[in-house]
């Protein structure tokens, strides 16, 4: 019995130390901070979102995005049990609830669909973990950088669909807004636990559409 108990602790010591460093996210709140890469043509829009944020609050396999800047905010809650999103955007006075399936959801991410990545032997410190670089590649042929780590493995991807297929968290990226490049940057990852609450939706006060109602009324602007 010694001998076996003296086996098993030996090849606990050989096993890499980064396989005991690595952590399921399963419950979490992750903030970043968003930075607009922008020309001097139009400082002044790159203005309205100074100070912009991105808040994911993960729970098993649900999950909420809230993009929060002076213009407004912009929630996205994936229902990690049916598959369906639903999308809250508060803008002054006027407020919309988009619903969303599964396949809309996915037609929504068409352009991130077959993402590839090449990781490269570069490493930087983000919020206290070790982050490694990897260019992602789109079917365009267009590219982005990202910085993840490998210590923190989400269990629930679809929050982030353009690092979905990272072996890790994306701790810093670059994205596209409109006709701007951001960068999102992790400032701060909180473990404790997120109130369920925070997957409930408004039952009133809202105008409800559909996908394909909200695509028509951003096709009519």
């Amino acid at each position: 019995m010694k001998s076996r108990f003296l086996l098993i602790l030996l090849i606990a010591c050989t096993l890499p130390a980064a396989l005991f460093a690595q952590k399921r996210l399963t419950e979490a709140t992750i903030t970043y901070d968003i930075e607009i890469n922008t020309a001097n043509t139009a400082p002044k829009a790159a203005d309205l979102l100074d100070g912009a944020v991105s808040v994911i609050y993960l729970k098993g396999n649900s999950s909420r995005s809230e993009m929060i800047s002076s213009l407004g905010s912009q929630s996205t809650i994936v229902d990690g049990k049916t598959g369906k999103v639903t999308i809250l955007k508060e803008y002054g006075d006027k407020k919309y609830m988009i619903n969303l399936t599964a396949d809309n959801w996915k037609a929504s991410n068409k352009k991130y669909e077959g993402v590839t990545f090449t990781y490269e032997n570069e490493f930087k410190t983000i919020s206290g973990y070790n982050c490694q670089k990897a260019i992602g590649t789109l079917t365009d042929g267009s590219t982005f950088t990202v910085y993840f780590t490998r210590d923190l493995v989400p269990v629930n991807k679809d929050f982030q669909y353009l690092n979905k297929d990272l072996p890790g968290l994306a701790m810093q990226y670059e994205a596209g807004m409109g006709k701007r490049k951001v960068t999102y940057t992790v400032s701060s990852i909180n473990f404790n636990l997120v109130p369920a609450a925070k997957f409930d939706l408004p039952k009133s006060g809202y105008r409800v559409m559909t996908y394909e109602e909200s695509l028509e009324g951003s096709s009519n602007q």
